[in-house]
């Protein structure tokens, strides 16, 4: 009897999820699949219910869900409890228990490129969905500090909260002043949804050098406008779909104790593209 994982949100259409976990299911010759399961918000409960009937093994959480899942779980590891969301959920004879692969995801670039982040000052555009998993990595990581720059203040200085709650240093501006002070950052990192439409840069990157990490969460298109403007200063990049990559490995772990085909999951990726 082959196991089933879903990824679970709304809307569902345009995740590569699927593409990614089938294509390591074929490398490997696992007997599984992958599906995608529409579940609207305010749902999510009968979704749950229904996936439990046909004995799911596995899923993953997007948009709007993350959150809310928690409520839902009846185990979550540390990374679950101190981002507050959960992405990855296993089922263990109707015991579920749920992970956040967003910090593992995002810190994978920097362990495979080696790139050192302790005493680093970061510099984090946004501070929506994935900010706090960002936030917790690099203070797990021991960076120097944090400027948390976004729209609005007040969710800057709440994140910034948080970050200095787990000990890392942290400032909230506007997104606006960060003017030219980003010549003073080592990593620069996108994590509002901006470049998405091809929307220009956030910011501008005037003064940034070779030795500057930008880091785009952005993962379609793969280069977007701030991922250019950084490649003509010769910065390091580090892309999003990087980033996907290493969640996706992560929950693969995860349901199936082994490590992921890294290289078969980004053919499959690209292929996707």
């Amino acid at each position: 009897m082959g196991k089933t994982f879903a990824v679970i949100g709304d809307p569902i259409d345009h995740s590569l999820s699927p593409n990614i976990h089938s294509a390591v299911f074929r490398e490997l010759n696992l007997d599984c699949s992958y599906i995608a399961y529409r579940i609207p918000k305010g749902e999510l409960k009968e979704g749950i219910d229904g996936l439990k009937k046909i004995k799911i093994e596995g899923f993953n959480v997007t948009i709007p869900h993350k959150i809310e899942m928690m409520k839902y779980l009846d185990k979550i590891d540390e990374s679950c409890s101190l981002i507050g969301a959960v992405n990855t959920v296993v089922n263990m004879d109707g015991i579920l228990k749920g992970y956040n692969t967003d910090m593992d995801g995002f810190l994978e670039p920097f362990k495979k490129k080696k790139l050192n982040i302790v005493d680093t000052k970061v510099l984090l555009l946004g501070a929506g969905g994935a900010a706090r998993a960002i936030v917790a990595g690099f203070a797990k990581e021991k960076a120097k500090s944090i400027t948390i720059a976004n729209r609005t203040l007040e969710n800057a200085n709440n994140l910034s909260e948080f970050s200095k709650k787990i000990g890392l240093s942290a400032t909230g501006i506007k997104i606006e002043d960060v003017n030219n002070s980003v010549k003073d950052y080592d990593i620069i990192v996108n994590a509002t949804s901006v470049g998405l439409k091809n929307e220009p840069s956030p910011i501008s990157l005037e003064g940034i050098n070779e030795k500057t990490i930008v880091y785009d969460i952005v993962y379609m298109p793969m280069n977007t406008d701030f991922i250019k403007k950084a490649k003509e200063k010769g910065a390091i990049i580090i892309f999003g779909y990087e980033m996907l990559l290493g969640q996706a490995a992560r929950a693969f772990e995860i349901w199936h104790n082994m490590e992921a085909p890294y290289n078969a999951m980004k053919k499959a990726l690209f292929g996707g593209f």
